[in-house]
């Protein structure tokens, strides 16, 4: 499927229609270029869920943690400096990719062996007059 950002006021219909075709999905590989939206189009998504907290890269925290409007947590990744899989298993991963909570990642090529094969890839392309394509597919 995909869903076209053209421009950035975009973002927020776009993101409730992603959340609407993914129906009960919860572990969401985002895939993109360094720039290409993935941490915008994930804070359109905390709003599209009534998250309050201010949401941010976890580039160094690697994991952030949001509270929805219903209550439900939901973990947001950033595994860019992730080198090796032992560490990204030594932060407990299966615990939140099967806690039924909603967990997107960033940067999911570092730990593509720890992926279970529920998740959903969805790739963000920067096209040519700045607008983004949004992809996705069950894997």
């Amino acid at each position: 499927m995909q869903l076209k950002i053209e421009k950035l006021s975009d973002i927020d219909r776009v993101a409730a229609e992603f959340l609407a075709a993914i129906g009960d999905r919860r572990l969401i590989a985002l895939r993109a270029p360094m720039g290409a939206g993935k941490t915008t189009f994930t804070t359109a998504i905390t709003r599209c869920l009534g998250v309050r907290d201010a949401v941010c890269s976890p580039t160094f925290t690697i994991i952030n943690e949001y509270l929805t409007a219903a209550g439900e947590p939901m973990y947001h990744f950033d595994f860019y400096r992730i080198s090796r899989l032992s560490e990204a298993m030594d932060l407990g991963l299966d615990d939140y990719f099967y806690s039924g909570c909603l967990c997107i990642m960033e940067w999911p090529e570092n730990i593509e062996e720890l992926l279970p094969e529920e998740t959903l890839d969805v790739s963000i392309k920067v096209n040519s007059d700045g607008s983004r394509t949004i992809e996705f597919s069950v894997r």
